[in-house]
């Protein structure tokens, strides 16, 4: 890992933590060149799982597209960011657990779905209009009857 302050690549690890549920490490580092401490961030990258979309394109798995689409969902909702840390870490972990290659689009806006369900019913129903592509309000009344199920 390349210091910050000096471009030297020659450190040492003072300290590593558990973050976000297992699924990532935090190391703090200091540089034997100039003594600067500094904090990196290792995950898992899930580079072998593609998506095949609606039109049946691929295109690489992308944790930050996934945090983005539940952001969308629950906004100004109160919900924190944790929280959806929490979603996307546990969708992302279940997908590289249950698919080895490809995985639908579709099956990812299942799995949003059903935490989202559990978390918020607003910020349920505007994923779901997006996800099953509503084109009436007659869409969203439906949804919303079926959440008092």
């Amino acid at each position: 890992m390349r210091c910050p302050q000096c471009d030297n690549d020659n450190d040492k690890v003072i300290d590593s933590r558990s973050v976000r549920n297992g699924l990532g490490v935090r190391r703090r580092r200091e540089c034997l060149a100039c003594g600067r401490r500094f904090s990196t961030f290792e995950s898992v990258i899930p580079e072998e799982l593609k998506v095949v979309k609606r039109d049946h394109s691929r295109e690489d798995f992308n944790r930050d597209k996934l945090r983005a689409g539940i952001v969308n969902a629950c906004y100004k909702r109160d919900i924190s960011g944790d929280d959806i840390d929490l979603i996307v870490g546990k969708i992302t972990a279940g997908l590289l657990r249950d698919f080895e290659k490809e995985v639908d689009s579709l099956e990812i806006g299942k799995r949003v779905m059903e935490e989202l369900r559990e978390l918020d019913q607003v910020a349920f129903v505007r994923f779901a209009s997006v996800y099953r592509q509503f084109q009436a309000a007659s869409d969203f009344i439906s949804e919303i009857k079926g959440l008092k199920k």
